[in-house]
């Protein structure tokens, strides 16, 4: 079965340029033009993959994309004229998978469509069937089937970003990654995006580690050298 795109976006001229491209590539499209109607489409109906603009007339493509993270991890990807660094940041902190910035070509849409779905979907090599306990054993479990972590118990609410840093930093505990091997880790083409992505999604897995235990802080920061995550004894409750 065909993969199912959603396109978000209000100008018609973009959107047909999207679909036909998209369509060509073998994907089934469904366009709204409003922030109310991809909502109301996407509460209703499976979606693979959301190609969301920025700027509707209803509702900012950032506000909507925190409403589709209280109900979907699917994969967003915005599109937006905003080109400013700060705006990329925004855009990464509140789940976007991919933030592409006007103008561009159609075809590669599609291309990034297809490579966040296959790094969503691949199970990296030695990928267990069932959840297997990762260092720090009685913090995390690390769902490699399900491309999920569980933190004392509680499965966690990750973007796909937070996913892969996490589980990079889980199966090196006590070693200091670099920002350039988390993006190896988290990116297929590291070279697409930049280093304060990073620390942005460290951000982002840090405020939901507190969600569920205030007190503790498994992930530490190396001032100019990168992150890594606190062995057991490190990382247990106080």
């Amino acid at each position: 079965m065909a993969d199912r795109i959603l396109i978000i976006e209000d100008e018609a001229a973009i959107a047909d340029a999207l679909i036909y491209a998209l369509r060509t590539d073998g994907f089934a499209v469904h366009w709204c033009a409003l922030a109310r109607e991809g909502m109301a489409w996407l509460q209703t109906q499976p979606v693979d993959l959301v190609v969301l603009d920025v700027g509707l007339p209803d509702e900012s493509g950032f506000e909507l994309c925190r409403r589709i993270r209280t109900l979907s991890q699917v994969p967003v990807m915005f599109l937006t004229a905003r080109k400013e660094e700060v705006d990329r940041i925004v855009g990464l902190e509140i789940g976007a998978d991919d933030y592409v910035v006007k103008p561009f070509s159609p075809r590669e849409i599609s291309a990034r469509v297809r490579a966040i779905l296959r790094r969503t979907r691949q199970l990296p090599d030695g990928a267990l069937t069932q959840p297997r306990t990762t260092e720090p054993a009685a913090a995390f479990v690390l769902d490699d089937a399900a491309k999920r972590i569980s933190y004392r118990g509680q499965w966690l609410v990750l973007t796909r970003y937070e996913y892969l840093i996490l589980g990079a930093l889980l199966q090196r505990p006590d070693h200091v990654l670099s920002r350039s091997q988390l993006m190896d880790a988290a990116w297929e083409d590291p070279a697409a995006s930049f280093d304060r992505a990073v620390d942005t999604h460290i951000k982002g897995i840090r405020a939901k580690l507190k969600q569920v235990d205030a007190e503790a802080d498994p992930i530490r920061t190396h001032r100019g050298l990168g992150y890594s995550l606190c062995s057991a004894a490190e990382t247990s409750a106080p």
